[in-house]
């Protein structure tokens, strides 16, 4: 029982960090003559290893760069004696194991291959920046902060048209609340304050149209949701504060099209064959590439920062 409990430790351990082992492991092959940081057993943990780390750490202060570097030290020992552990037990050739692991290299090899494919993305002129905020006046020049209320429920398409039509009725959000009550309806409702660039891109300029105290119901697979808006304020963001995450919105952008496109080439040019039940419906399976450079949408969260 108790080699069973470890075996499940060393596993977590292995498969949490199965990222970061791939790259050591890569690293270690050639780093002859790299600056030890410590030494578990006979196996080195390399200063580089723990650089390597401290980039992955996003809104790292310099001066916390030192206290970081030795936690992170203590994390690749840890790491280094599960790994050795594991070994041990030959957990690298259980059959789970290296499943976990190949399907890591392969999505670490993936994503390489999307960041190297977008390095040819045009950087957008100044002209295009300012022609993407005039655009979207929403995110930008007349952009408010929501206090929001939302209201999901369950509902048939049926019951959809004729909440819809109570909707247009009452005098208020909890009238309708109410109504929901009173006629059984199950609902979940949340208040939030969001500013323009927290709503999900296709809602901003439905939001934005929307005065305050008004209420609009719309379908949802499920049934249907309510957004009131309680009320807002204005907030707006200048073009040379928003332009660098403006900047990085549109190279982002031109990464996906660009890795899109590679992606539908390789796709023409390679033989795929789907087999078994994989085989009904393959070309409609195949239209769309899986993969795609990082998305961002809050371009005006990121100017805020």
């Amino acid at each position: 029982m108790q080699i069973s409990m470890s075996r499940s430790r060393v596993c977590v351990a292995v498969v949490l960090a199965a990222g970061l082992l791939l790259g050591g492991c890569e690293q270690k092959k050639g780093m002859e003559g790299a600056q030890p940081a410590a030494k578990v057993n006979k196996e080195d943990i390399t200063v580089q290893q723990i650089n390597y780390v401290l980039q992955q750490q996003r809104g790292l202060k310099p001066e916390q760069a030192e206290a970081a570097s030795r936690q992170i030290l203590d994390r690749l020992i840890d790491q280094e004696l599960a790994v050795q552990k594991a070994t041990e037990l030959k957990l690298d050739s259980d059959p789970r194991v290296v499943q976990q692991l190949d399907a890591a290299r392969r999505e670490v090899l993936a994503r390489a291959y999307v960041e190297k494919a977008g390095e040819a993305a045009a950087k957008p002129t100044a002209e295009e920046v300012a022609k993407y905020y005039e655009a979207n006046p929403a995110l930008f020049k007349e952009r408010r902060i929501y206090s929001l209320q939302e209201i999901a429920i369950e509902a048939t398409p049926e019951q959809v048209a004729q909440l819809r039509a109570k909707m247009a009725s009452v005098k208020n959000v909890g009238e309708f609340v109410d109504y929901l009550k009173a006629n059984d309806y199950r609902f979940a409702g949340n208040q939030a304050v969001r500013a323009a660039e927290q709503l999900p891109l296709a809602s901003v300029g439905m939001v934005s149209a929307m005065q305050d105290g008004q209420a609009v119901l719309n379908a949802t697979p499920n049934g249907a949701l309510l957004v009131a808006l309680l009320g807002s304020r204005s907030q707006p963001i200048a073009l040379d504060k928003a332009t660098p995450a403006i900047e990085q919105f549109i190279l982002n952008a031109r990464k996906r099209e660009l890795v899109a496109s590679d992606l539908k080439a390789l796709r023409a040019a390679a033989r795929i064959e789907y087999v078994g039940k994989f085989a009904e419906g393959a070309a409609a399976a195949g239209s769309a590439p899986a993969l795609a450079a990082p998305e961002t949408s809050e371009t005006a969260s990121a100017a805020q920062k």
